[in-house]
């Protein structure tokens, strides 16, 4: 091979092309048994959720990927991203080019101080896991988390790339379309992001109800209408109180002397009542389902009055 034949890049290959190209080698690849998870983007927009849009900006907020993010842009929509692959802190994928390119990723670690000081901040305003991937939060916290240098996600100096193509810039058009790849990714599965940055999401809602112990609140007693409307349902009328119930059996047991006395059969023994066997109270067991939808109904129901609360609130005096 000739030293231009080296250097020089490979003729330009069009998007159906690649498109084609990359439907063949993804058949092929599975063919032979390996595993593949392409990226496929319906439509013009990447990502359409939180998680998703959030990394697709903080890329595009760092002018060093700026020339060639577009690029990258246009081959994931026209699925050249054959296989993309997450790792705690490495991203790899297969990516349809002129021929096809091997790309790796490797991405630091949240350090320990700036992780902890985001559990910190997010504290208390982070009700559940669910609510958590789903990207349903306050604006502050989405603020906190997306925040440059000292959110989660990460800076060009935590991201060190490497593509097999010949393209000597700082960053390929392949090593683009891979992390614009990892952000359509998020829309699906954003437990990744966690795990791609090495920390665990469930610190970011372990200190909700130490949170509300240092705030001084204590148990609440709901009344019948708050549970019914926690839970969805018709709650039974009390029981009367027992001095009620004793005074009407005194009262029966009155009239039944007066009764006898007046039959004639005042003296006469009466016969001892036997005590009828206590009825086995029929358990009513629930069903996972019901318990999950128990569940989020009080997730509803508490978030609505923690919301309430921050209303009636005072500002607090500067």
């Amino acid at each position: 091979m000739d030293y231009d034949d080296y250097y020089e890049f490979r003729p330009y290959v069009s998007a159906g092309a690649r498109r084609a190209q990359a439907m063949r080698a993804l058949a092929k690849l599975q063919k032979k048994g390996r595993r593949m998870s392409p990226v496929v983007i319906e439509g013009r927009k990447i990502a359409r959720t939180f998680w998703g849009e959030a990394w697709c900006d903080n890329l595009e907020r760092y002018s060093d990927y700026a020339n060639r993010l577009p690029r990258g842009r246009s081959y994931l929509r026209h699925g050249s991203v054959v296989d993309l692959q997450v790792s705690p802190g490495c991203v790899t994928a297969l990516v349809s080019g002129s021929t096809m390119y091997d790309v790796k990723i490797t991405i630091g670690p949240v350090p320990r101080a700036r992780w902890s000081a985001i559990c910190r901040d997010c504290s208390g305003a982070i009700d559940s896991l669910v609510e958590l991937l789903q990207g349903r939060f306050s604006q502050g916290v989405m603020t906190r988390l997306c925040e440059q240098q000292a959110g989660l996600f990460p800076s060009p100096r935590d991201i060190i790339f490497t593509c097999s193509c010949p393209d000597w810039a700082s960053m390929c058009k392949h090593v683009a379309a891979a992390l614009y790849g990892i952000g359509a990714r998020l829309d699906q599965q954003p437990e990744l992001l966690f795990l791609l940055r090495k920390v665990d999401q469930q610190d970011l809602i372990a200190n909700v109800g130490a949170d509300l112990s240092k705030k001084g609140r204590g148990p609440k007693v709901l009344t019948s209408a708050d549970l019914s409307e926690m839970f969805g349902i018709e709650m039974a009328a009390a029981a009367p109180p027992m001095r009620a119930a004793a005074g009407a059996v005194a009262t029966k047991r009155s009239a039944s002397a007066k009764a006898d006395a007046s039959s004639g059969v005042a003296g006469a023994i009466r016969p001892a009542k036997t005590k009828e066997p206590a009825r086995r109270e029929r358990v009513h067991r629930l069903t996972p389902a019901k318990r999950r939808a128990i569940s989020e109904r009080m997730r509803k129901y508490w978030a609505a009055r923690r919301d309430l609360l921050k209303k009636q609130k005072p500002p607090r005096s500067s």
